[in-house]
């Protein structure tokens, strides 16, 4: 068959490529935009979150450089040491219990669940909020870290900037992936390990449009921090390789210890908080008792207090700690960082891990070179291994923190060295823990993410949404033989019975009711094999249904009151749209 009009699928093939040219161009330009004022706006604010914990630190006599020039007032430094943790603890509670609508401070795990289950984020004021209580918490020495609160305000500058109506599919994900980005590379001096990290942990694909705009977001980030403010790096490191072959295993041994530390000081985070709730302790005061539990402590051991920086910076320096110091520094931070967390303080995990797994690599050299006499290539390697091995094991991001310590120590032998750590801390952190603690708590408050995106979204997804009315209705007091003249002009095989006060009575089927045509429709209907409620998702609702007979299934409310009907069909068609959705955005283009 000849066309009538030849030139008329040319030319629309032609317009459909120049209206696909023109929506990639449009689409590069403003997530482009984008990228650039989330990332500089992030970078910013992440400056000024830094700096405003250390004008905290010094007008509340917390950090090491200020305690030091008041060494000859030993009073006040006592006072101020058990005092201002545990009324700074006392305040944050006040302000999460009274100001946040969450009640809870936020962090990477709510990044997280609204990028990996496309829900709405906490609002804009319960971030506020948090980033404020974090700040509190870290100017009062709390022994929590200040990356993890970046990150969440990171996630929160994205959200906003999210709201812009530009016509982009999976916007408010990609923005909040850049704020990410830009909040990892503005708080290490590293671009690179940004925009891995917000595709590792935030986002977990590597699709173009999202990759284009989170590099231009960490660099952004990285220039602003780096090149217009001359922040500092976190440590400076001298290494001049690895002196002897056989010391590679002895690193995947740092690491397969590293991966039981972090499991324990992960457990004892999970388990510090279920104690708090099985006390039936006020939330508001939890992190009261911590702050003064960190005080006491730090008496005795002033390193606790806040993030750690000077002791990080310290246990990469042979002799600046001897092997029962570092020991017992170790074993202090663990157990204050997991209650400071566990009983509601703001902050992270980030920062305390690096501590944490700093001070257990130290400590695993002096064993190496003292106690065992073994010729090592010095103490920094162990160090960094110990370090980057226990907080990827913590944050479940492997990729970022092997670039971390690239982007960080410009050393590619040391890099090396700590990948093979990591290696192994992940390996064996994942089989006696999970991808990460993000990921656990994620689960503990209903979103497992371990059995992949999808089922998480239909595990969040309720099945009222694929609800319908389309199924016949009779009442219990309605004579059989009515309802299945209605069935037959209808063509149905069945219809729901409710009662009176429209509450689910059961179903009433052409193949039983024949014989009982003289009957009332309540005294034949019987109770379906499957009842599905408000609250169940598409997810259980596909489970509950696996090898289902009937037209539809009901959905009764608390009280039992039919609320509709859903059908095999539709909860297979949300599965279909689920996964269609997911398998776009993975592999979207430009």
């Amino acid at each position: 068959m000849v066309d009538a009009n030849p030139g008329e699928g040319p030319r629309r093939g032609k317009a459909d490529r120049d209206d696909t040219v023109t929506g990639s161009l449009y689409r590069m330009i403003v997530l482009s935009a984008l990228a650039v004022a989330v990332g500089t706006v992030t970078a910013l604010a992440a400056i000024a979150f830094v700096d405003a914990v250390n004008w905290l630190n010094d007008a509340l006599l917390i950090s090491p450089r200020v305690r030091v020039q008041l060494e000859d007032q030993r009073l006040l430094v006592v006072a101020v040491t058990v005092l201002v943790p545990t009324l700074g603890g006392l305040a944050v509670g006040m302000m999460l219990r009274h100001l946040s609508p969450e009640r809870r401070p936020l962090g990477p795990p709510d990044a997280i669940r609204a990028a990996q289950t496309r829900t709405a984020p906490p609002s804009a004021r319960a971030g506020v909020v948090s980033t404020l209580a974090a700040v509190l918490a870290l100017g009062c020495g709390a022994s929590v870290g200040e990356y993890g609160p970046m990150v969440y305000l990171g996630a929160l500058v994205g959200g906003v900037a999210a709201r812009l109506n530009a016509r982009i599919g999976n916007l408010r994900t990609i923005a909040i992936a850049c704020g990410v980005a830009a909040a990892i590379s503005t708080a290490f001096n590293a671009p690179i390990a940004g925009l891995v990290f917000a595709h590792e942990v935030i986002l977990r694909h590597y699709s173009i449009r999202a990759f284009a705009p989170t590099t231009v977001a960490a660099a952004t980030g990285f220039v602003v921090a780096n090149v217009v403010f001359h922040r500092p790096a976190l440590f400076l490191v001298d290494f001049g390789g690895v002196q002897h072959g056989y010391e590679f295993p002895v690193f995947a041994v740092v690491g397969v210890l590293a991966a039981l530390v972090a499991v324990t000081f992960m457990r004892l985070i999970l388990t510090t908080a279920a104690l708090a709730e099985r006390w039936r302790i006020p939330a508001s005061l939890r992190p009261a008792l911590a702050g003064l539990a960190v005080g006491v402590v730090a008496l005795g051991l002033p390193d606790v207090l806040g993030i750690g920086t000077e002791a990080l910076r310290f246990a990469t320096i042979e002799g600046a700690f001897v092997p029962w110091e570092l020991a017992l520094l170790l074993v202090a931070k663990i157990g204050l960082t997991a209650l400071c967390l566990g009983w509601g303080f703001a902050g992270g995990v980030f920062s305390p891990s690096l501590l944490i797994g700093i001070l257990f690599g130290a400590l695993v050299w002096s064993g190496l070179d003292g106690a065992l006499g073994l010729a090592t290539s010095g103490l920094v390697v162990y160090a960094i291994c110990g370090m980057m091995a226990l907080t990827s094991a913590v944050i479940g991001a492997p990729l970022a923190t092997i670039l971390v310590v690239f982007e960080l120590t410009h050393n590619y032998d040391l890099t090396i060295a700590a990948m093979v750590s990591v290696v192994f801390s992940n390996l064996l952190s994942y089989q006696l823990f999970g991808r990460s603690l993000f990921d656990v708590q994620l689960a503990q408050q209903g979103v497992d993410l371990s059995a992949g995106r999808d089922r998480a979204m239909l595990d969040g997804m309720p099945v009222t949404a694929c609800m319908g009315e389309d199924v016949p209705r009779a009442d219990t007091g309605e004579p059989v033989g009515a309802v299945l003249d209605r069935l037959t002009a209808a063509g149905r095989a069945e219809a729901v019975v409710t009662d009176a006060d429209g509450c689910y009575v059961g179903m009433l089927r052409v193949q039983d009711a024949r014989a009982r045509e003289h009957e009332t429709a309540g005294a034949v209907a019987r109770v379906g094999e499957v009842v599905l409620h408000r609250e169940t998702t598409v997810w259980g609702a596909m489970q509950a249904l696996k090898g289902f007979v009937g037209d539809a299934a009901p959905v009764v409310d608390d009280d039992g009151r039919l609320i509709g009907m859903v059908t095999e069909a539709a909860v297979i068609g949300a599965y279909l749209d689920t996964m269609r959705d997911l398998r776009r955005e993975e592999h979207e283009g430009p």
